[in-house]
């Protein structure tokens, strides 16, 4: 089956060791982050997550891990 674009963004995001969580609560998507996340995550997000309209921005986070699977 094939990624959608906001799927792979995700994908991409944890492959370069991410380590933001979903936070996801009353229809209200946010992200979490306790542990540092590499260099090359962080700037990912920053260029193609960050700047993302909400709606996007929010679907990325939906395909993150959450906090209740920690």
């Amino acid at each position: 089956m094939e990624q959608t674009s906001t799927a792979k963004l995700a994908a991409d995001y944890l492959r370069l060791g991410g380590r933001r969580l979903a936070k996801i609560d009353d229809n209200h998507v946010s992200t979490r982050q306790w542990k540092h996340e590499t260099r090359a995550a962080e700037a990912y997000w920053n260029a193609h997550i960050a700047p993302l309209d909400e709606k996007r921005r929010d679907e990325v986070i939906t395909h993150l891990p959450t906090i209740n699977d920690v």
